[in-house]
């Protein structure tokens, strides 16, 4: 049994790929925050990829979250190491070690250091992995409201930040004085336009704390667009006895993955960047195409799946996704969200909707529904109602209606809320609340997740139908009901 570190690599089995470069050559040219299991499986890996030919790109991941001391905690003992389980569609496995992580910090622990691997000249890209909530952007004005009480206490002049773009404010404000250019900070979220989204962040943030250098970052920081695709389910402790048992590696912080990877990126990068087009992310000029796409079919149908299967008893993405009445109603709501969305430069569509649904139904990724319903306040308002704004004026979408009306029928069946991982949890469950007492349609009312889709007569009544038809029937009969008679 090996524990993994770096002076374990060459004992490690011959069916695990190893750093093919020596790193204590590499130097850390990218600070990522948010180090969780997708960026591992997804930037980390790119990064790796070319490591060797360009040993200037290591990663130093930040946590600045109190929470991320267990990242610290599995990481730092292993030198930043962790292996990467991928698994097609049929099953088959592979396994690597990834190195490109070179240096993990945990914010709380020693704030001035991680200012200073900010600053330091040498750092070119800092990239994003907050999740589709850690902007504060409302979707409905396109205005900041920080969420957070760390971005609150920054922008009201605390010396010291804490919260990310706190933390990159301050870090901009050192290199502007020390004249040292900017770096450009990378969106790896699944936000629509997530790098202008990061750009109307972090100006808010570094308006409030200083006004002068919010002009500087306005002119000469780039925040380039990008889509990332890869299904990633969080670390268990099966994923950790998996490594264990079958390739006899101890590893704290392992991660599993399907094989699928994608990564399509603005190329807009001023100061320099990896020879990324050598480890296979897809550089355009425009991203958008792509990112809709991504949201709207993939991000979206995760949602389209969770609450309906949930309902009905369902735990796993894969059974779910094998469920008949479940693919159909997903495969009717890709119909739908099709029509929203621009021709994408090189990919058939109907192909990539075929694809979803063969890799939804991986047994051996084993997602579970509940983690795809982490924080339906913030996704749904960026994958579902967009699409169904589309139609505001006219007949529904019956499909994105049924998830709607499901999703309300989900959070007041939790008990007082308690099974709800959502930042607007309290506010959620109390408009489904009102909903069991008779108010009609109240969810549609949280205006910071519906805005004026919500006020739509026709998307109300269709609404209301529908959940107390679920109510009624549960949520089987009524999808029968809707599928039966949707056109």
């Amino acid at each position: 049994m090996s524990s993994l570190r770096n002076s374990t690599l060459s004992a490690l089995p011959s069916d695990v790929h190893v750093p093919g470069y020596d790193r204590s050559d590499v130097r850390v040219g990218i600070v990522h925050i948010g180090v969780g299991a997708f960026h591992r499986a997804h930037e980390a890996l790119f990064v790796d990829r070319l490591l060797a030919a360009e040993p200037q790109w290591g990663i130093c991941g930040v946590g600045v979250r109190v929470e991320d001391a267990a990242t610290r905690d599995a990481l730092v003992p292993q030198d930043g190491l962790y292996t990467l389980t991928t698994v097609n569609p049929a099953g088959a496995e592979e396994i690597r070690v990834v190195g490109s992580l070179v240096q993990y910090l945990h914010a709380p622990d020693g704030p001035e250091i991680v200012l200073e691997q900010l600053a330091d000249p040498a750092v070119r890209i800092v990239s994003l992995t907050i999740t589709e909530g850690g902007y504060g952007v409302d979707d409905a004005t396109g205005e900041f409201v920080p969420v957070d009480d760390a971005t609150r206490a920054d922008m009201a002049g605390a010396a010291v930040p804490t919260s990310v773009f706190g933390f990159i404010a301050d870090a901009l404000q050192r290199r502007k004085d020390r004249g040292v250019p900017p770096f450009t900070v990378l969106s790896c979220d699944n936000v629509q336009h997530n790098g202008r989204i990061a750009r109307t962040a972090l100006l808010a943030v570094a308006q409030a704390r200083n006004p002068g250098i919010a002009g500087w970052i306005a002119d000469l920081v780039a925040f380039p667009n990008s889509m990332v695709d890869r299904i990633t389910p969080g670390t268990t402790e099966d994923v950790r006895r998996a490594v264990e048992d079958d390739h006899g590696i101890v590893d704290r912080w392992p991660v599993r993955a399907e094989s699928y990877l994608q990564w399509v990126l603005e190329d807009n990068f001023p100061t320099g960047r990896p020879d990324w087009e050598s480890a296979g992310v897809q550089l355009v000029t425009d991203v958008e195409p792509y990112e809709l796409m991504k949201l709207r079919l993939l991000n979206a149908s995760h949602q389209v799946m969770g609450y309906p299967a949930l309902l009905a008893g369902l735990t796993w993405v894969d059974e779910a996704s094998r469920d008949p009445q479940i693919v159909e109603l997903m495969q009717r709501w890709m119909r739908e969200a099709r029509t929203t969305l621009s021709p994408v430069p090189g990919v058939d569509l109907d192909a990539y909707c075929a694809t979803l649904i063969e890799r939804f139904g991986s047994k051996a990724v084993r997602d579970t529904l509940a983690r795809q319903v982490v924080g339906s306040s913030d996704r749904l308002p960026k994958f579902v109602v967009p699409v169904l704004a589309s139609r505001v004026g006219s007949e529904p979408n019956p499909y994105g209606v049924f998830v709607l009306a499901a999703w309300s029928v989900w959070l007041a069946d939790s008990i007082a809320g308690a099974g709800i991982t959502d930042s607007r949890k309290d506010q959620m469950f109390a408009a489904a609340t009102r909903e069991e007492a008779g108010e009609a349609a109240a969810l549609l009312d949280v205006e910071v997740i519906f805005g004026a889709v919500g006020k739509d007569p026709q998307l109300r009544d269709a609404y209301w139908s529908t959940r107390t038809l679920i109510r009624a029937h549960g949520v089987r009969d009524a999808l029968t009901t809707v599928l039966t008679s949707a056109v």
